[in-house]
């Protein structure tokens, strides 16, 4: 009884979250999977080709990082989320065997970009023939419907305007099935999500809409210009960060409103133009030195376009002077995102803001107060980032408080997080301050994401910055009742421990040496942990924990970059921890 009271309460505290309109698209889909007939739902006719308005000069960018060359698509093999496997040529396009996502990816067709105008034409009439409208056909869910459409139409009556006019015969053919495709992604808007889906699901009806003429373009058009006028203001927040504050999904709805503004349609530029610019100007703060993205929430490399790529095309398609940043203190008060930038290559990243949207946080972490540090260059400190949506353990844990640097109390996640997207109680920060600084910045906050535990405990945090003195974290959790809290910092795997006591370890990085040293009140530990970084791929890595037991619990370390008056920066930096205590910043936590 116990079991089923915990799981209805936890879906209950889930649904609480959702939009009414959520709740109704749920419904429908399941009602629709679960008793539609698909099959007999393409059944509108298709009148003749209306032409293309697009400009001849229209220009795209290719998405994401492709891993597929023409050479291993002509020998049949396709590669997705670092998963190779042999598909035959063309594809064999139902592959049940296979995880959803990497299905899903066959029927995006990013891959199809590599091809020359003849294979491309041949594999896409191999789908239309091959993987009809059916109950169960992955390809006709409205997510890789929306971006293969995208996909298709932007080779096609872009890349290969010339070639496909000149072509009669798959020119009908191509366009009947685009036109097929377009008028049932408008009966299967994925409501029940909302979120970048549902974006995605606007963005590609303004897509083709724009592309053609005719009076089914203009519908097609005035339906996804109707949900990305609603959609793009709440999605990209003030500060120009995403809403589900994924720098990695910050990226792809980027490369979105960049291709809506290549089409050159004077409302989607008017409309998205100074969003995508605000973006532009937050994703410079969310990479580190190495160029690419902070790996916040669910994140990972190889997925989405290169953020200087993005940078280029973007800052064409809007016309932009988007200038790098010089260095210095960087604030995405609205996301809650704060750091440090500057050109010797040191970079921090803050999170203390939401998890993300209340009704939308399946590409969320339990991770809050969380913080990711690069030193002389080099990524040092890391988030787990994301491992694979369909393997429940990997999943689990990069989503888990302890695959994160911040404060885990009694071994449990500052949120409910449970299925593979979905989150029940969750936590929320309050008393965010940030004062930046000409040579650094000091912050802090508390949250309450472990008052549903036993002691209701509160969960303190401040974070000092200054570029002589390194990194400063302070930590304090209260409770009614003895807890226990540790607080983990993991080191990127290329991180190597050279020398250990009770309250300092030593650290060797391509970029030279850190010491991590614990306050006195802490005690110093190692675990395992794993980095994340790409789909697919996991790699072990040295975890510092600085634990400790109470009702009124002080936890504190120092991350300080040697040089060669290593000494005193070490006796500055127990001076330092020892000055941070809770009484001085508490007026401003309130």
């Amino acid at each position: 009884m116990n079991a089923i009271y915990s799981k209805l309460s936890r879906l209950a505290w889930t649904v609480r979250y959702l939009k009414a309109r959520q709740i109704r698209g749920q419904l429908r889909h399941r009602v629709l999977r679960s008793f539609g007939r698909d099959e007999h739902a393409d059944g509108q006719a298709v009148t003749e080709c209306p032409g293309c308005v697009w400009p001849r000069d229209v220009c795209f960018l290719t998405p994401g990082i492709q891993e597929n060359r023409a050479d291993m698509i002509h020998s049949g093999i396709l590669r997705f989320l670092n998963c190779e496997q042999s598909v035959g040529f063309p594809p064999r396009w139902d592959c049940p065997e296979l995880p959803k996502l990497w299905q899903y990816n066959l029927h995006y067709f990013e891959w199809l970009w590599a091809l020359e105008y003849d294979d491309a034409r041949s594999v896409v009439l191999h789908w239309i023939e091959n993987h009809p409208l059916a109950k169960g056909a992955v390809g006709w869910d409205p997510y890789p419907v929306s971006l293969r459409l995208m996909n298709w139409c932007a080779i096609f009556w872009g890349r290969f305007r010339g070639r496909l006019e000149a072509d009669r015969e798959f020119l009908d053919r191509l366009w009947s099935s685009v036109a097929r495709q377009t008028n049932w992604l408008t009966r299967r808007l994925e409501t029940h999500l909302l979120g970048n889906h549902y974006l995605e699901n606007g963005a590609a009806l303004a897509f083709i809409g724009s592309c053609f003429r005719g009076e089914q373009a203009r519908r097609w058009f005035a339906k996804g210009y109707a949900i990305l006028r609603e959609q793009i203001p709440e999605q990209i927040l003030p500060d120009g960060m995403h809403f589900e504050r994924s720098p990695m999904y910050h990226c792809r709805v980027a490369y979105v409103l960049g291709m809506l503004m290549a089409t050159g349609n004077k409302h989607l530029k008017q409309l998205a133009g100074q969003p995508l610019e605000r973006m532009l100007v937050a994703l410079r703060v969310l990479c580190h030195p190495d160029g690419q993205i902070a790996l916040l929430n669910d994140s990972a490399f190889g997925i989405c376009n290169d953020p200087e790529d993005l940078h280029s095309f973007c800052g064409e398609v809007t016309d932009a002077s988007l200038q790098s940043q010089t260095g210095g203190c960087f604030a995405l008060p609205d996301a809650g995102y704060y750091g440090w930038k500057d050109r010797e290559g040191d970079y921090v990243v803050c999170d203390f803001g939401k998890i993300g949207p209340e009704y939308m946080c399946g590409h969320a972490h339990a991770d809050l107060f969380n913080f990711e540090l690069s030193l002389r260059g080099h990524r040092v400190i890391v988030d787990a980032g994301v491992h694979d949506y369909a393997i429940s353990e990997p999943r689990r844990y990069c989503r888990s408080t302890a695959a994160h640097n911040t404060v885990e109390v009694d071994g449990q996640d500052q949120c409910e997080m449970w299925g593979a997207f979905r989150v029940a109680r969750r936590g929320h920060p309050h008393g965010v301050w940030f004062r930046p600084s000409r040579g650094g910045f000091d912050m802090g906050g508390w949250h309450d994401a472990y008052r549903r535990l036993r002691g209701r405990p509160i969960h303190h945090r401040r974070i000092r910055w200054t570029i002589s003195h390194g990194l400063a974290v302070q930590d304090w959790i209260t409770a009614s009742r003895v807890v226990h809290a540790v607080s983990r910092v993991h080191l990127h795997p290329r991180c190597s421990i050279i020398n250990r006591s009770d309250q300092a370890i030593t650290v060797a990085f391509l970029g030279g040496t850190f010491q991590i040293v614990a306050a006195d009140s802490g005690s110093l530990s190692l675990e395992t942990g794993w980095y994340c970084s790409e789909f697919g791929r996991r790699h072990p890595g040295n975890t510092v924990c600085v634990s400790g037991r109470g009702s009124n619990i002080e936890l504190g370390y120092r991350v300080i970059c040697l040089a060669n008056n290593a000494m005193g920066q070490l006796e500055k930096a127990h001076t330092t921890l020892g000055m941070l205590r809770l009484p001085e910043v508490a007026h401003t936590l309130r």
